[in-house]
């Protein structure tokens, strides 16, 4: 059965309560559908390779669940956003401290020791850069996440005009002629998907941050 649209993402405190339950097969599953491609994305542009980055993602889900039969959900003390991306930083840490340097004058290994010092000076456990990052990634997911949940409420054409227009940007004219509709048709489309989309967003900040 397909899900509703407002079960596509689980809010945090339901998920993590979930997530206590080792055989809960499904909330895992939803876990690591939601967040896989911003730790991913966040290890990538630390510097990590893809195949070092998949590994931050498999570790973070490990350091997850050795931490959930302790964790006490408290938004007040550390919101659920810092605790995900402290876990995913030193995974991300690790996976630099396993490069063994050949040669102690190699600049490239010079520069990766730099980056690890960095993480691990900063008062709240990221570099700035990270920090930076790690946001950047973290609204990109957000919106992925609203165009999935609008995506299963609206129109089907209407959808791809809002998405060939203001996703992949091309022309508003060449837009009227792949799906055979007119140019009013378009702006309304945009017009009205942008207004859910928004909408989305900002219910989904105040569930997961």
């Amino acid at each position: 059965m397909a899900k509703e649209p407002d079960e596509v993402i689980p809010t945090r405190r339901t998920l993590l309560s979930r997530l206590k339950d080792w055989n809960d097969q499904e909330g895992w599953r939803e876990f690591f559908n939601t967040y896989w491609k911003l730790i991913y994305g966040v290890a990538v542009r630390a510097g990590l390779t893809e195949t070092e980055a998949q590994e931050v993602v498999q570790e973070t889900i490990v350091s997850v669940a050795k931490t959930m039969p302790s964790f006490k959900y408290d938004p007040a003390a550390c919101s659920f956003k810092t605790w995900l991306q402290h876990l995913t930083r030193k995974r991300i840490v690790d996976q630099f401290r396993k490069r063994r340097p050949a040669d102690a004058a190699d600049q490239r290994h010079a520069e990766e020791r730099l980056a690890i010092e960095a993480l691990e000076e900063c008062p709240d456990g990221a570099s700035a850069d990270l920090e930076a990052i790690w946001e950047e990634e973290w609204q990109a997911n957000l919106l992925e996440a609203a165009l999935s949940k609008v995506k299963a409420r609206v129109n089907s054409k209407q959808y791809q005009m809002f998405y060939l227009y203001v996703m992949k940007k091309l022309p508003i004219k060449e837009v009227a002629r792949i799906l055979e509709v007119n140019v009013g048709q378009v702006y309304l489309a945009k017009h009205r998907i942008s207004a859910l989309v928004r909408v989305e967003v900002k219910k989904l900040e105040r569930e997961l941050i």
